[in-house]
């Protein structure tokens, strides 16, 4: 049974430092880009807390300048995840026998290592391979990190507390928060580097045992990742990095009759198909796999006649073009009323064309390079499609250029269709696209939103007047597992907004919360009879 004395304080988010010119923190965090970009270095994979070398490799590129490699990183094969998993379950056994408290103070510990020495490091590393601006890598590869591991601690603790009704005399009943059977297989997505600390550490705190596959176009800050949770004192064994080849990983690992969870954000399909294997394998098992899973989005905003004009315009730019709309959350599609349109038409094209693009070393650009030149290719698909469509034209941006970054323009699709291709299909780019309703077609817009996409991540809606408001909701009931009101669709905070979406998007189990912490544990539990019955039989029985 865990020790179930409250003893971790409840965490508040960690501050968000603004990167202001001239401030101390914008000086450390440049000085820090310039250090990293300055080397090369080899990152191999961790097994067993030893480092293992492979004759496959790939490289970590910078994408806003993609002929400067920051690293080379080595890649599992089927030798190497076979090693992963005899460690795994070599460390398990002394791992989840560790009460709670021992293994939390490893991550709280981890967070304190992040917020102090490390935060630049890891923040420089985001905006390199990633790139990211300064202030979407603090929210994220800072921030965000730090809540996790803090919060998760909290809210591991408060799982634990979680008991059954005692007998008035003669029992004792409790229960007992097993980690699963097995091991946990992480597979974590290049945009969030937040979420490739999560998935893996998650799992982990409860007891369990991990192999952590990062997304090949982000292993740079993975890496630094792995050698602060080292450096917090994880044993060796408990999380095992093995980067490589998605559909090698993958098959390999699945393959293994100890794979006792997916712990997975990433692509609609992959997931999927991921799903689908291990329900081909099921026989195999020796338990049943929990899934988790956080996948896509095609989120929106839908306005009311009522909605505030400035607010409004604010939340399209940043839900939509921060990060280069490489959030799940990110807008991409937005539904207008004709009177609303006729008033931020102007504005709101202004300001997109006078967005600053270019590479994350100029702290003013508020936007920086995709992440891949799949990435770029499949962008300028969308564009080139609404350039020729008869239903769909291009209001501003559309360009783009891949000679030194892969940078696509801020780009805003209006369409008359509102079943049109990027009214539908997730881009994961900075294409938005909308359609314009007349104002007393509200409801009608409203289940438009609803029927259009198979996602259900995120949304939001902008009025003032409260029954357009209770509206929506009502309506709108089942497409966002996150919903905003009178804000952008993105930007979900630890212990504040608990993220995740269901119908196509995932399966709802809510990172930064107890509810997706409850995932990773197998309860048993146990009953002691202080005075057993000597007699069978019933006072019913005469």
């Amino acid at each position: 049974m865990q020790n179930t004395v409250s003893n971790i304080p409840k965490p508040v988010n960690e501050p968000v430092f603004s990167y202001a010119p001239d401030s101390e923190p914008s000086k450390r965090l440049k000085a820090e880009l310039s250090r990293l970009e300055s080397q090369q270095i080899e990152i191999p994979l961790i097994i067993g807390g030893k480092e293992v070398r492979t004759t496959s490799t790939g490289k970590c590129v910078q994408p806003h300048c993609h002929k400067h490699t920051l690293a080379v990183y080595h890649k599992a094969g089927k030798k190497e995840i076979e090693m992963a998993i005899q460690s795994s379950l070599k460390a398990k056994a002394d791992w989840e026998k560790l009460p709670y408290q021992q293994r939390a103070a490893i991550f709280m510990k981890a967070a304190e290592l992040l917020a102090n020495k490390y935060r630049y490091t890891l923040n420089a590393a985001t905006m390199l391979n990633q790139s990211k601006n300064p202030f979407q890598a603090e929210i994220d590869s800072a921030c965000e990190m730090i809540d996790f591991w803090r919060f998760n601690a909290y809210f591991m603790q408060e799982l634990y507390k979680e008991q059954p009704l005692h007998s008035p005399i003669g029992s004792l009943n409790f229960v007992e928060h097993r980690p699963l059977e097995g091991f946990i297989f992480a597979v974590t997505p290049f945009n969030f580097t937040s979420i490739a600390g999560n998935l893996p550490t998650a799992p982990a705190m409860l007891g369990n045992t991990v192999l952590w596959k990062p997304a090949s176009t982000a292993v740079y800050a993975a890496y630094y990742i792995m050698k602060i949770l080292q450096e917090a004192g994880l044993p060796d064994g408990v999380i095992n990095f093995i980067p490589g080849s998605g559909s090698e990983v993958g098959d390999s690992v699945m393959a293994s009759p100890y794979f006792s969870g997916l712990h997975f954000t990433g692509s609609t399909d992959v997931f999927q198909g991921m799903w689908k294997t291990i329900g081909n394998t099921i026989q195999n098992y020796k338990t049943y796999p929990r899934i988790v899973g956080e996948t896509g989005g095609k989120d929106f905003l839908i306005a009311h006649g009522s909605a505030a004009t400035d607010a409004l315009k604010a939340a399209i730019i940043r839900g939509a073009y921060e990060y280069q709309g490489q959030k799940c959350s990110a807008l991409s599609r937005m539904y207008l009323p004709n009177s609303i349109w006729k008033i931020l038409k102007e504005p709101l094209v202004e300001e997109i064309k006078h967005i600053k693009i270019g590479p994350v070393q100029d702290f003013s650009n508020f936007m920086n390079a995709v992440i891949d030149k799949g990435s770029f290719d499949n962008a300028r698909r969308y564009i080139e499609h609404a350039k020729k469509a008869s239903d769909a034209s291009i209001v501003c941006g559309g360009g783009s250029d891949d000679s030194m970054g892969y940078f696509i323009q801020p780009t805003l699709i209006q369409t008359t269709n509102p079943q049109y291709k990027s009214m539908v299909e997730e881009i994961f780019a900075p294409i938005l696209t909308m359609h314009v309703y007349e104002d007393d077609q509200y409801e009608q817009a409203l289940e438009l939103c609803n029927q259009t996409s198979i996602f259900g991540l995120t949304g939001c809606v902008f009025a003032q007047d409260r029954y357009a408001i209770m509206t929506a909701m009502d309506m709108l009931r089942h497409a966002a597992g996150n919903f905003y009101i009178n804000d952008k669709p993105t930007g979900a905070v630890v212990g504040q907004q608990p993220f995740g979406g269901s119908r196509g998007s995932g399966t709802n189990d809510k990172a930064g919360s107890m509810l997706n912490m409850q995932r990773w544990i197998s309860v048993r539990t146990i009953k002691e009879n202080f005075l057993p019955p000597t007699e069978y039989r019933y006072p019913c029985m005469g």
